[in-house]
């Protein structure tokens, strides 16, 4: 790995750990050169599948969309950083594993649901009345009777 400080390409691994749910090694490595120390992170590259839009259109599946969607929902709650990288990356595995090569946007939104259904209510509640469309009261009321009865 290249030192990000000097460009030397002699650097050295001083600790490894997991993060991210066991899902990511984190590496603090020590250039040889300038002596600088510096983080990385590996992950697995997953092949993940392609989205259908609702109008038909298929497109790469994006983790940026997926962040932003979600975290979204969660603005102004008590939600750590990495309990959403824990959600997303759990988001991701299910997508991997399912061994389909597309993946309808409704999977995609419902998956999210169930996934911010178990961080927080109201976070939920706010995702759905986007994804879903709610267009009066009675479609919430009948959502968070749904919530209570869980």
């Amino acid at each position: 790995m290249r030192c990000p400080f000097c460009n030397a390409q002699d650097t050295r691994v001083i600790d490894s750990r997991l993060a991210s749910d066991g899902d990511q090694v984190r590496r603090r490595r020590e250039c040889s050169v300038c002596k600088e120390r510096f983080t990385t992170h590996e992950t697995a590259e997953l092949s993940l599948p392609r989205i259908i839009k609702r109008n038909g259109v298929r497109q790469a599946f994006s983790e940026k969309k997926l962040r932003a969607g979600i975290q979204r929902a969660l603005e102004k709650r008590p939600v750590k950083i990495d309990e959403i990288d824990v959600l997303i990356s759990r988001i991701k595995k299910v997508l991997a594993v399912s061994g389909e090569r597309e993946f309808s946007s409704r999977q995609l939104g419902e998956l999210v649901m169930k996934e911010l259904s178990a961080v927080d209510h109201v976070a939920f509640i706010r995702f759905a009345s986007v994804y879903r469309s709610f267009e009066d009261v009675k479609e919430f009321s009948e959502m968070i009777e749904q919530l209570n009865t869980q």
